[in-house]
């Protein structure tokens, strides 16, 4: 059976909005089923490391080793500013940034210049998905910066 994990709360907010610049409760424009573009959030035009956490839904550990793939998507804003390196943790455990859990899984996304949506996947290999020892602790850490 398929589970979806979507973002549930905001850990950490470090210079990152809703698309209409407020800060409550960011995580609702990225927890749809079915990715809505006109909704998302974002870091300011020229990032220097900023950071958000959310934590995901509860999951059921799925006694398998495959298919556990990360989606997200992502985008450069099209008012202008610097090209930007996007990195894409899962982690389990976070707290804050002092104690961040274990890491997962990552992928950066180098020099993101365009002003058009992408979809931004990974797949966990087994030893990645195994590490995993506790379904209803995960979080996507994502950390935006100027290169």
């Amino acid at each position: 059976m398929a589970q979806f994990g979507r973002p549930s709360v905001d850990t950490l907010r470090d210079n990152w909005v809703e698309d209409d610049g407020t800060t409550t409760d960011i995580f609702d424009q990225i927890d749809e089923a079915i990715a809505d573009d006109a909704d998302y959030i974002k870091t300011q035009l020229t990032p220097t490391s900023d950071v958000y956490v959310t934590k995901l839904t509860t999951l059921e550990d799925p006694i398998s080793s495959s298919n556990h793939i990360v989606r997200f998507r992502y985008r450069k804003d099209a008012a202008g500013g610097d090209a930007i390196d996007l990195i894409t943790q899962l982690r389990q455990g976070y707290t804050n940034e002092g104690a961040m859990g274990t890491l997962i899984a990552a992928q950066t996304n180098a020099d993101i210049s365009g002003a058009g949506w992408v979809d931004g996947t990974f797949t966990l290999s087994g030893a990645e998905a195994d590490a995993i020892t506790d379904y209803t602790d995960l979080y996507l850490r994502f950390v935006a910066n100027k290169p």
